[in-house]
């Protein structure tokens, strides 16, 4: 877990993204059981209920399952969700609005593709 949480977004989604690149780096692995939301709650000092807001926003996207009395356990596709869910996310945040940018300064896919290729030398003349 991450030592504290920050401002810039409601704590349960930082619950909850801290729950889905530990499943996408593996340091939770499918089948391992994640902190209940009374963990989360007390290594945070938050409310049970905050934590407990992005734990069922997993499970509802099918990367935790509930197992009663037990606790709550990685789903065996879970990376692959996630991976595909963040693939998405990506090409929605950045793959369209660089694509409309190169289209406004007539970049070609080529020379679109160069930059995206193109290491060191950050500037670019033309």
């Amino acid at each position: 877990m991450k030592n504290q949480l920050d401002e810039s977004k409601p704590i349960f989604l930082q619950i909850k993204e801290q729950l889905e690149d530990s499943v996408i780096n593996e340091s939770i692995k499918q089948g391992e059981r994640v902190p209940s939301t009374n963990e989360f709650a007390s290594y945070y000092q938050i409310n049970p209920a905050t934590a407990a807001k992005g734990i069922n926003e997993l499970v509802h996207e099918g990367i935790l399952v509930k197992r009663r009395g037990v606790g709550m356990f990685v789903t065996e596709h879970a990376k692959t969700i996630l991976i595909k869910k963040r693939k998405k996310t990506f090409y929605d945040n950045y793959m369209l609005p660089l694509k409309s940018e190169a289209r406004k300064l007539h970049i070609s896919k080529e020379e679109l593709l160069e930059m995206v290729n193109r290491e060191g030398n950050n500037s670019y003349e033309d």
